[in-house]
């Protein structure tokens, strides 16, 4: 068995999971992904099945990607996410969309990036995420990344906080491989002065590979996966 599938990565799981589940539905083990998606991000992960296939992988990890996310402006998070330690609130009463949206301009075009602390990025053959987990935190060197257009689609105060504490401010991103949401997320909040993090990320869009075309495992089995393979040749091919 052997071919490409679009998988709609669901809350949750980690993308080890997805491929994993894909090992016992094909009975392949080998089975690889172009690009990693935080356990609590959905969205879209290309997933390469046989050893033919995952050597082909290379070629669609540096595709650009498309996220849709939801920022919260006024805490900040250890993990710069939602499952992180969230810092208390402070006041954003006073921060206005207009600010929000000359701060996001800032973004745009080649910067450099600092990763998150908590990141699947090794440092001297030891994830980033594992350091920190052990009371070592450890920053990386900024890493050049690109962020061709960020929009803030809505601005609006969280109704679980009382007097405009928190700012949930609702995103679609295109950005270079390599671009972590969550490090935007943080030094947006930092640039305002209020700090913030990611509550929600889905992935959309990996070059030409759109999330509608995904599957999620309610609709996969062990006798219709086979017939869902996407064969080389074509997938290859929309890559021209």
């Amino acid at each position: 068995m052997k071919g490409f599938i679009l998988i709609d990565k669901p809350e949750g799981i980690t993308s080890f999971d997805v491929v994993a589940r894909l090992r016992r539905l094909t009975e392949e083990k080998r089975i690889g992904h172009a690009g990693t998606l935080d356990p609590f991000a959905t969205g879209l992960l290309l997933v390469a099945v046989s050893r033919e296939c995952t050597r082909e992988l290379q070629k669609f990890v540096g595709l650009d990607k498309w996220y849709e996310a939801t920022f919260v402006l006024g805490a900040t998070s250890t993990t710069d996410d939602i499952k992180g330690e969230i810092s208390e609130p402070v006041s954003t009463e006073n921060l206005t969309k207009e600010q929000i949206d000359e701060t996001l301009k800032t973004f745009i075009g080649e910067i450099d990036q600092v990763p998150p602390t908590y990141a699947a990025i090794k440092v001297q053959g030891k994830k980033l995420y594992e350091l920190a987990r052990a009371g070592t935190p450890t920053l990386v060197e900024p890493r050049r990344v690109t962020i061709y257009s960020i929009d803030a689609l809505e601005t609006s105060p969280n109704p679980s906080f009382a007097g405009g504490a928190l700012r949930e401010v609702s995103l679609r991103i295109h950005c270079s491989s390599g671009t972590y949401i969550r490090s935007i997320a943080r030094d947006l909040g930092a640039k305002l002065g209020v700090g913030g993090y990611v509550s929600e990320l889905r992935r959309t869009l990996i070059g030409p590979f759109k999330i509608e075309e995904a599957f999620t495992f309610d609709k996969l089995d062990p006798a219709n996966i086979e017939s869902h393979l996407i064969q080389i040749e074509s997938f290859l091919s929309r890559l021209t």
